[in-house]
């Protein structure tokens, strides 16, 4: 949303940017508690469940976890792609935590009814003028979009009564008003998305990992003395593939994860813009530069 440029004046809000700092660290520490007790928490989990549930002797024969799995017993199987198993059971149990935590935080950040339907009604009562009915929307609304629209309408009706700035002084205040909101919601939307990107490559190399670890095993299997340890080297091939497979697997649900949210907060920050410039536009048609309301409802 561009405006003209307007003389090096500073224009007054009545709240400066300064405070946005502490809100936005308030919601990239929201995000850092709640990593700090899921990493470790799955981290956990997955190695008791790879230790004790996994490697039961019930799932091998004789009973023990030393020897070959029973045949169609898969958590078995997985039990013996080795230790790398639990840190990339742990990496998919993260990927899942956090992807349902910023579906429900999004979903949140829409608000009550379809932001399509919320942006036509802003513009709708912004084309009549009717600024109260337009924050009303708002507040029914709530939500992230709702919120920053909201905070500009009201700049707006200050700017309205505003007797002492020029039009582009006011129009330069609203459009900072709702950049500032924007940018104070926005943390709010990304954070933790880092640790779905990050996952979404570390994954695929620590299943790689598990891969080098299976297939030094098979080929030490191969340099015994004597007849090759054909136990020994099926068992250092299927170590290889699991690994690869999970991290695979964890790779590819995080990516796609990591799409799905930052689209949906594209449309988000669209919506935002829609909405910001349909209200700059019409306080620009509805105010000249002396500052006198015309007709606006407040």
């Amino acid at each position: 949303m561009e405006q003209k440029n307007v003389p090096n004046k500073p224009a007054t809000a009545p709240r400066p940017a300064a405070p946005a700092a502490p809100k936005t660290g308030e919601a990239k520490g929201g995000g850092s508690a709640l990593a700090a007790i899921v990493i470790p928490l799955a981290l956990v989990i997955s190695y008791v469940v790879w230790k004790f549930v996994m490697g039961d002797g019930s799932h091998f024969q004789g009973g023990n976890n030393h020897n070959n799995p029973m045949p169609g017993d898969y958590l078995g199987i997985v039990y013996k792609g080795g230790v790398i198993v639990p840190i990339l059971m742990s990496f998919f149990l993260i990927v899942v935590t956090f992807s349902i935590e910023r579906f429900l935080t999004i979903s949140r950040a829409k608000g009550t009814k379809s932001i399509e339907t919320f942006v036509r009604t802003v513009r709708q009562k912004l084309n009549v003028n009717d600024i109260t009915g337009a924050i009303a929307a708002c507040d029914q609304q709530k939500g992230s979009v709702a919120n920053v629209v909201k905070s500009g309408l009201l700049k707006y009706q200050e700017m309205a009564r505003e007797r002492g700035m020029d039009k582009d002084q006011k129009i330069l205040a609203i459009q900072k008003e709702i950049e500032e909101s924007t940018a104070l919601e926005l943390p709010m939307l990304e954070k933790n998305l880092v640790i779905i990107s990050t996952l979404a490559s570390v994954a695929t190399l620590v299943g790689l990992l598990g891969t080098v670890f299976g297939m030094i095993n098979a080929f030490a299997a191969l340099a015994n003395a004597g007849a090759p340890d054909a136990v020994g080297l099926a068992n250092g091939i299927s170590e290889a593939l699991i690994n690869t497979a999970l991290g695979i697997l964890t790779s590819a649900i995080a990516i796609i994860m990591y799409n799905f949210f930052t689209s949906k907060i594209d449309e988000l920050t669209y919506s935002i813009d829609e909405a910001g410039f349909s209200i700059i536009q019409t306080f620009a048609a509805q105010h000249g530069d002396n500052g006198v309301q015309n007709g606006v409802v407040a």
